[in-house]
Protein backbone atom coordinates (compact mmCIF):
# COMPACT_ATOMS: atom_id res chain seq x y z
CA UNK A 1 0.00 0.00 0.00
CA UNK A 2 2.64 2.78 0.53
CA UNK A 3 3.33 5.05 -2.05
CA UNK A 4 6.87 7.01 -2.17
CA UNK A 5 5.13 9.86 -3.93
CA UNK A 6 2.84 10.74 -0.86
CA UNK A 7 2.91 11.07 2.21
CA UNK A 8 2.20 7.89 4.32
CA UNK A 9 -0.11 9.60 6.48
CA UNK A 10 -2.11 10.59 3.96
CA UNK A 11 -2.05 7.19 2.26
CA UNK A 12 -3.38 6.04 6.05
CA UNK A 13 -6.43 8.16 5.49
CA UNK A 14 -7.50 7.43 1.98
CA UNK A 15 -6.86 3.83 2.81
CA UNK A 16 -9.85 4.38 6.24
CA UNK A 17 -12.02 6.29 3.68
CA UNK A 18 -12.20 3.32 1.09
CA UNK A 19 -12.55 1.07 3.71
CA UNK A 20 -15.68 3.05 4.91
CA UNK A 21 -17.13 3.80 1.07
CA UNK A 22 -16.57 -0.39 0.38
CA UNK A 23 -18.66 -1.20 3.90
CA UNK A 24 -15.85 -2.52 5.82
CA UNK A 25 -16.19 0.03 8.44
CA UNK A 26 -20.21 0.91 8.93
CA UNK A 27 -21.34 3.85 10.89
CA UNK A 28 -20.52 3.64 14.82
CA UNK A 29 -17.88 0.87 14.02
CA UNK A 30 -14.61 0.88 15.45
CA UNK A 31 -11.29 1.53 13.29
CA UNK A 32 -8.31 0.13 14.36
CA UNK A 33 -6.12 2.02 16.86
CA UNK A 34 -3.04 3.94 15.76
CA UNK A 35 -0.95 1.64 17.23
CA UNK A 36 -2.59 -1.49 15.15
CA UNK A 37 -1.92 0.76 12.42
CA UNK A 38 1.66 1.69 13.02
CA UNK A 39 2.58 -2.65 13.80
CA UNK A 40 0.57 -3.36 10.30
CA UNK A 41 2.16 -1.12 8.34
CA UNK A 42 5.44 -1.10 10.51
CA UNK A 43 5.60 2.71 10.60
CA UNK A 44 5.83 5.56 13.65
CA UNK A 45 2.88 5.34 15.88
CA UNK A 46 2.45 9.03 15.24
CA UNK A 47 2.29 9.08 11.65
CA UNK A 48 -0.49 6.69 12.07
CA UNK A 49 -2.05 9.09 14.63
CA UNK A 50 -1.57 12.14 12.43
CA UNK A 51 -3.85 10.44 9.05
CA UNK A 52 -6.54 9.24 11.55
CA UNK A 53 -6.82 12.59 12.81
CA UNK A 54 -7.15 14.25 9.66
CA UNK A 55 -10.33 11.88 9.59
CA UNK A 56 -11.08 13.21 12.74
CA UNK A 57 -11.06 17.17 11.75
CA UNK A 58 -13.34 15.97 8.75
CA UNK A 59 -16.04 14.69 11.12
CA UNK A 60 -15.20 11.18 9.34
CA UNK A 61 -14.62 9.35 12.61
CA UNK A 62 -14.70 10.50 16.35
CA UNK A 63 -12.95 8.90 19.51
CA UNK A 64 -14.68 7.55 22.53
CA UNK A 65 -12.51 8.03 25.43
CA UNK A 66 -10.87 5.15 26.68
CA UNK A 67 -12.22 3.10 23.76
CA UNK A 68 -10.89 3.69 20.66
CA UNK A 69 -12.14 5.79 17.06
CA UNK A 70 -15.47 4.94 15.24
CA UNK A 71 -16.81 5.75 12.16
CA UNK A 72 -19.38 8.87 12.17
CA UNK A 73 -22.88 8.88 11.55
CA UNK A 74 -23.16 9.70 7.42
CA UNK A 75 -19.55 9.22 7.39
CA UNK A 76 -19.93 6.89 4.24
CA UNK A 77 -22.08 9.35 2.47
CA UNK A 78 -19.83 12.16 3.30
CA UNK A 79 -16.86 10.68 1.85
CA UNK A 80 -18.62 9.52 -1.58
CA UNK A 81 -19.91 13.50 -2.11
CA UNK A 82 -16.54 14.86 -1.35
CA UNK A 83 -15.11 12.03 -4.13
CA UNK A 84 -17.53 12.82 -6.48
CA UNK A 85 -16.96 16.38 -6.56
CA UNK A 86 -13.63 15.79 -7.05
CA UNK A 87 -13.91 13.00 -9.76
CA UNK A 88 -14.29 15.72 -12.90
CA UNK A 89 -11.20 17.36 -12.12
CA UNK A 90 -9.13 14.47 -11.61
CA UNK A 91 -10.27 11.74 -14.06
CA UNK A 92 -12.91 13.27 -16.55
CA UNK A 93 -11.13 16.55 -17.61
CA UNK A 94 -7.86 15.07 -18.03
CA UNK A 95 -8.97 11.59 -20.01
CA UNK A 96 -10.97 13.95 -22.30
CA UNK A 97 -7.79 16.23 -23.01
CA UNK A 98 -6.19 13.01 -23.80
CA UNK A 99 -8.78 12.06 -26.02
CA UNK A 100 -8.72 15.32 -27.78
CA UNK A 101 -4.99 14.83 -28.18
CA UNK A 102 -5.52 11.54 -30.17
CA UNK A 103 -8.52 12.58 -31.99
CA UNK A 104 -10.96 10.66 -30.25
CA UNK A 105 -14.24 12.23 -30.27
CA UNK A 106 -17.17 11.20 -27.70
CA UNK A 107 -18.97 8.47 -29.20
CA UNK A 108 -15.64 6.35 -29.38
CA UNK A 109 -14.75 7.10 -26.16
CA UNK A 110 -17.94 6.18 -24.76
CA UNK A 111 -17.40 2.91 -26.42
CA UNK A 112 -13.76 2.61 -25.23
CA UNK A 113 -15.30 3.11 -21.65
CA UNK A 114 -18.41 0.53 -22.41
CA UNK A 115 -15.70 -2.39 -23.59
CA UNK A 116 -13.36 -1.78 -20.92
CA UNK A 117 -16.13 -1.48 -18.20
CA UNK A 118 -18.01 -5.10 -19.85
CA UNK A 119 -13.95 -6.45 -19.67
CA UNK A 120 -13.55 -5.46 -16.17
CA UNK A 121 -13.67 -8.75 -13.61
CA UNK A 122 -15.99 -8.35 -10.73
CA UNK A 123 -13.71 -8.84 -8.01
CA UNK A 124 -14.77 -8.36 -4.12
CA UNK A 125 -12.67 -5.72 -1.77
CA UNK A 126 -10.28 -6.96 0.10
CA UNK A 127 -9.35 -5.21 3.45
CA UNK A 128 -6.31 -3.50 3.55
CA UNK A 129 -6.11 -1.89 6.84
CA UNK A 130 -5.52 -4.12 10.06
CA UNK A 131 -8.70 -5.83 11.97
CA UNK A 132 -10.15 -3.30 15.08
CA UNK A 133 -10.06 -5.07 17.73
CA UNK A 134 -12.26 -3.92 20.30
CA UNK A 135 -11.92 -6.54 23.13
CA UNK A 136 -8.23 -4.63 23.61
CA UNK A 137 -9.28 -1.71 25.00
CA UNK A 138 -6.46 0.05 22.83
CA UNK A 139 -7.69 3.46 22.22
CA UNK A 140 -6.36 5.52 19.17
Amino acid sequence: MIDEGKPIFVQIAEQIEDDIIDGVYPAETQVPSTNEFAAFYRINPATAGKGVNLLVDDGILYKKRGIGMFVSDGARERLVAKRRDAFSDEYLRPLLAEAAKLGIGAEQLTRMIQTAADERPATPHTQTTPTASPSKGVSA
